[in-house]
């Protein structure tokens, strides 16, 4: 019997697969799916040959639309998300199954390890999960330190969508226009928002540190000025997406000072490093009208006041 939906997206990350596949296939109690999105390389063959279910898309959507299709087209009461350049230990999802049926729990997250490719692990964790500061400021639990470092379970605000475990149920809960991932995010930060928001409906994310993968991290502190302009002004603009639709009045009327504080530091390094964000404030502006809708309903719906901002796993 299914436990465990697997959902592998590819967007011409053929190499990738090839690595990543078998390690997600030899998950007991998991049905794989691969995501081809509209890819131009070996993806369906890989995936066809090796034996598992091929969603494919007919034209090219973003992180967010394509892994939307697959929860959609895919019913087990387990959904990991996983990306091609995130290669599973063999016991990974055993060890994280148990967290997610932990009274209140409806996510798990992975310890992820740095890799600079597959089977080449750097000995640094990636993340540890996710957290959102009282700035508002999302960042990656752990970024760098040493792969033995937060070695103890515990919570955190969410699951890195690299590779993130839900309980279907919390994606339906947390579905806004019957997508649990918001589409106009593309994708960064959209995990976190999803974080923000089934933290508001009142679920946990659970850290399992003995259920490893190892990741090539593409957009990180480490790897930041490698990014485009174009990623880098996504990733920004998608922070004040996320803050409209979230934010509550409690958290404002505590947290207000520390986040304008950010802001004005913020806009000083717009200004002086990286003008190009500029276009970020406008983005962003341009798309507050759906995060203003999409707010109505996620305040209308939430049970939690003030979530936990800062929340993560002891060190």
């Amino acid at each position: 019997m299914t436990q465990t939906d697997i959902l592998l997206i590819s967007t011409d990350r053929a190499p990738e697969v090839r690595h990543s596949l078998p390690l997600a296939l030899a998950q007991p109690g998991a049905r794989v799916t691969v995501i081809d999105n509209a890819c131009t390389d070996d993806t369906a063959r890989l995936a066809a040959d090796a034996g598992a279910h091929v969603l494919s898309l007919e034209r090219r959507l973003n992180w967010c639309a394509a892994n939307n299709a697959a929860i959609a087209a895919t019913a087990a009461d387990e959904v990991l998300l996983l990306n091609a350049d995130c290669f599973l230990d063999p016991d990974c999802l055993t060890r994280m199954r148990p967290r997610l049926w932990e009274p209140g729990v409806g996510s798990v997250a992975p310890k992820l390890l740095r890799a600079a490719g597959p089977g080449q692990p750097l000995g640094q964790i990636d993340t540890a999960g996710l957290i959102l500061d009282r700035r508002r400021k999302n960042n990656l639990v752990g970024h760098g330190e040493p792969a033995g470092c937060y070695s103890a379970p515990g919570l955190c605000f969410g699951a890195d969508g690299a590779a993130a475990l839900f309980r279907r149920e919390t994606l339906r809960d947390c579905s806004l226009d019957r997508n649990p991932l918001d589409e106009d995010f593309e994708k960064y930060a959209a995990d976190v928002d999803l974080a923000w928001r089934a933290q508001l409906l009142g679920w946990k994310c659970a850290y399992e540190p003995s259920a490893h993968a190892l990741h090539i991290r593409t957009y990180s502190p480490s790897t930041r000025e490698e990014v485009s302009e174009e990623e880098r002004r996504m990733q920004f603009r998608n922070r004040y997406l996320m803050m409209v639709k979230n934010e509550t009045g409690r958290g404002l009327a505590r947290d207000g000072a520390l986040i304008a504080g950010y802001e004005v530091l913020a806009l000083g390094h717009v200004l002086l490093r990286e003008r190009h964000l500029l276009a970020g404030y406008r983005d962003a502006a341009r798309l507050a009208r759906s995060a203003l809708a999409a707010r109505r309903r996620v305040q209308a719906c939430r049970r939690v006041d003030l979530p936990p901002f800062g929340l993560h796993v002891a060190r």
